[in-house]
Protein backbone atom coordinates (compact mmCIF):
# COMPACT_ATOMS: atom_id res chain seq x y z
CA UNK A 1 0.00 0.00 0.00
CA UNK A 2 1.08 3.52 -0.76
CA UNK A 3 -0.06 6.83 0.70
CA UNK A 4 -0.53 10.21 -0.93
CA UNK A 5 -2.02 13.58 -0.14
CA UNK A 6 -4.81 15.44 -1.83
CA UNK A 7 -6.31 18.82 -1.06
CA UNK A 8 -9.85 19.67 -1.98
CA UNK A 9 -9.25 23.32 -2.83
CA UNK A 10 -11.31 26.33 -1.70
CA UNK A 11 -13.24 26.53 -4.99
CA UNK A 12 -14.54 22.98 -4.57
CA UNK A 13 -15.38 23.48 -0.90
CA UNK A 14 -17.26 26.72 -1.66
CA UNK A 15 -19.18 25.06 -4.50
CA UNK A 16 -20.31 22.23 -2.22
CA UNK A 17 -18.39 19.57 -4.13
CA UNK A 18 -16.20 18.22 -1.33
CA UNK A 19 -18.46 15.26 -0.55
CA UNK A 20 -18.75 14.34 -4.23
CA UNK A 21 -14.97 14.45 -4.62
CA UNK A 22 -14.41 12.29 -1.53
CA UNK A 23 -16.99 9.79 -2.80
CA UNK A 24 -15.24 9.80 -6.21
CA UNK A 25 -11.91 9.03 -4.53
CA UNK A 26 -13.39 6.23 -2.43
CA UNK A 27 -15.03 4.74 -5.53
CA UNK A 28 -11.53 4.67 -7.06
CA UNK A 29 -10.32 2.48 -4.20
CA UNK A 30 -8.73 5.13 -1.99
CA UNK A 31 -9.07 4.79 1.76
CA UNK A 32 -9.16 7.99 3.82
CA UNK A 33 -6.46 7.84 6.51
CA UNK A 34 -6.81 11.40 7.80
CA UNK A 35 -8.89 14.41 6.86
CA UNK A 36 -9.27 17.93 8.17
CA UNK A 37 -11.02 21.13 7.16
CA UNK A 38 -8.67 24.09 7.36
CA UNK A 39 -8.71 27.74 6.37
CA UNK A 40 -5.02 28.29 5.69
CA UNK A 41 -3.42 31.57 6.61
CA UNK A 42 -0.78 33.24 4.43
CA UNK A 43 2.14 31.69 6.35
CA UNK A 44 0.71 28.19 5.96
CA UNK A 45 -0.11 28.51 2.24
CA UNK A 46 3.16 30.31 1.52
CA UNK A 47 5.18 27.60 3.24
CA UNK A 48 3.29 24.76 1.58
CA UNK A 49 3.78 26.26 -1.90
CA UNK A 50 7.29 27.69 -1.32
CA UNK A 51 8.61 25.36 -4.04
CA UNK A 52 6.81 27.72 -6.48
CA UNK A 53 8.00 30.96 -4.86
CA UNK A 54 10.02 32.10 -7.89
CA UNK A 55 7.19 31.44 -10.33
CA UNK A 56 4.93 34.26 -11.50
CA UNK A 57 1.74 32.56 -10.24
CA UNK A 58 2.97 32.11 -6.64
CA UNK A 59 1.21 35.17 -5.19
CA UNK A 60 -2.08 34.31 -6.88
CA UNK A 61 -1.79 30.71 -5.72
CA UNK A 62 -1.24 31.72 -2.09
CA UNK A 63 -4.11 34.20 -2.33
CA UNK A 64 -6.42 31.57 -3.79
CA UNK A 65 -5.50 28.92 -1.23
CA UNK A 66 -6.21 31.38 1.62
CA UNK A 67 -9.52 32.53 0.11
CA UNK A 68 -11.57 29.93 1.98
CA UNK A 69 -11.43 26.56 3.66
CA UNK A 70 -9.75 23.59 2.03
CA UNK A 71 -9.75 19.91 2.94
CA UNK A 72 -6.38 18.11 3.03
CA UNK A 73 -6.77 14.34 2.98
CA UNK A 74 -4.20 11.57 3.47
CA UNK A 75 -5.15 8.67 1.20
CA UNK A 76 -4.03 5.06 0.84
CA UNK A 77 -4.26 2.45 -1.93
CA UNK A 78 -1.96 0.53 -4.23
CA UNK A 79 -0.05 2.89 -6.55
CA UNK A 80 -1.70 5.84 -4.78
CA UNK A 81 0.38 8.72 -6.18
CA UNK A 82 0.01 7.78 -9.84
CA UNK A 83 -3.60 6.69 -9.52
CA UNK A 84 -4.57 9.96 -7.83
CA UNK A 85 -2.87 11.95 -10.60
CA UNK A 86 -4.86 9.96 -13.18
CA UNK A 87 -8.15 10.39 -11.28
CA UNK A 88 -7.58 14.15 -10.86
CA UNK A 89 -6.99 14.76 -14.57
CA UNK A 90 -4.91 17.41 -16.31
CA UNK A 91 -4.24 20.66 -14.45
CA UNK A 92 -6.23 22.56 -17.05
CA UNK A 93 -9.78 21.18 -16.95
CA UNK A 94 -10.13 21.88 -20.68
CA UNK A 95 -7.45 19.22 -21.24
CA UNK A 96 -8.71 16.80 -18.59
CA UNK A 97 -10.25 13.49 -19.62
CA UNK A 98 -13.97 12.96 -19.19
CA UNK A 99 -14.89 11.63 -15.77
CA UNK A 100 -11.82 13.04 -14.01
CA UNK A 101 -12.26 15.26 -10.98
CA UNK A 102 -10.95 18.35 -12.74
CA UNK A 103 -13.16 17.78 -15.77
CA UNK A 104 -16.17 17.44 -13.47
CA UNK A 105 -15.48 20.15 -10.87
CA UNK A 106 -12.72 22.59 -11.90
CA UNK A 107 -13.49 26.06 -13.23
CA UNK A 108 -10.17 26.83 -14.93
CA UNK A 109 -6.43 26.18 -14.68
CA UNK A 110 -6.12 28.36 -11.55
CA UNK A 111 -9.30 27.12 -9.84
CA UNK A 112 -8.71 23.48 -10.60
CA UNK A 113 -10.59 21.84 -7.72
CA UNK A 114 -7.94 19.54 -6.27
CA UNK A 115 -4.24 19.13 -5.48
CA UNK A 116 -2.38 15.83 -5.51
CA UNK A 117 1.16 14.96 -4.54
CA UNK A 118 3.41 14.35 -7.55
CA UNK A 119 5.77 11.79 -5.99
CA UNK A 120 6.04 9.47 -3.01
CA UNK A 121 8.67 11.77 -1.51
CA UNK A 122 6.44 14.82 -1.80
CA UNK A 123 3.45 12.85 -0.54
CA UNK A 124 5.32 12.12 2.70
CA UNK A 125 6.41 15.76 3.06
CA UNK A 126 2.96 17.15 2.25
CA UNK A 127 1.13 14.71 4.51
CA UNK A 128 3.41 15.59 7.42
CA UNK A 129 2.81 19.28 6.70
CA UNK A 130 -0.94 19.04 7.10
CA UNK A 131 -1.13 16.45 9.79
CA UNK A 132 1.71 17.64 12.03
CA UNK A 133 3.57 20.74 10.88
CA UNK A 134 0.70 23.09 9.88
CA UNK A 135 -0.38 23.60 13.49
CA UNK A 136 3.04 25.04 14.33
CA UNK A 137 2.51 27.79 11.71
CA UNK A 138 -1.02 28.74 12.85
Amino acid sequence: METTLTIIKPDSVAAGNAGKIIAHLEAEGFRVLALRRLHMNEAQAGTFYEVHKARPFYGELVSFMTSGPCIPIALERDNAVKHLRDVMGATNPEDAADGTIRKLYATNIERNAIHGSDSQENAAIETAFFFARVDQLG
